[in-house]
């Protein structure tokens, strides 16, 4: 005979309103104030944008750096913006990322844009920043 004392907290139904936790996303590294600063976050504004043939997510957007550059990168908003709507857009870029060749086509940074529940939103400006214009 066990005559272990049951604790009135543990028992078959322990627990049982207690919802289940979900699984937690390991949090990201941390970078010093130096790291970050080595990533050029750039203003740019949309010169051109058009769809990328046989690729439902993808646009392939012209853009003005400042100084003359100008520079083409492909995104994968399609599927939340029409090309018309971000003529005159002045975003955001990752312009010195490594340039990648997607679906065929150059890209040469990357935009910046929110995610709300797998839609971007691209990150613009309220005010007319210049191209060019260093983003901190």
């Amino acid at each position: 005979m066990d005559e272990t004392p049951q604790r009135p907290d543990v028992g078959a139904d322990a627990g049982a309103d207690i919802a289940p936790q979900p699984a937690r996303e390991p949090e990201p590294a941390r970078l010093s104030i130096d790291r970050f600063m080595e990533i050029e976050l750039r203003v740019a504004r949309v010169v051109e944008a058009e769809r990328v043939p046989k690729a439902d997510r993808l646009l392939r957007l012209q853009l003005e750096l400042g100084d003359g550059e100008r520079r083409q990168i492909v995104a994968g908003i399609a599927a939340s913006y029409e090309p018309e709507s971000l003529i005159d857009k002045r975003i955001i870029v990752v312009a010195n990322l490594q340039p990648a060749r997607i679906r065929g086509v150059d890209s040469q940074g990357m935009l910046l844009a929110a995610d709300l529940d797998g839609r971007p939103i691209v990150a613009t400006f309220e005010e007319p920043v210049p191209p060019g214009t260093r983003v901190r």
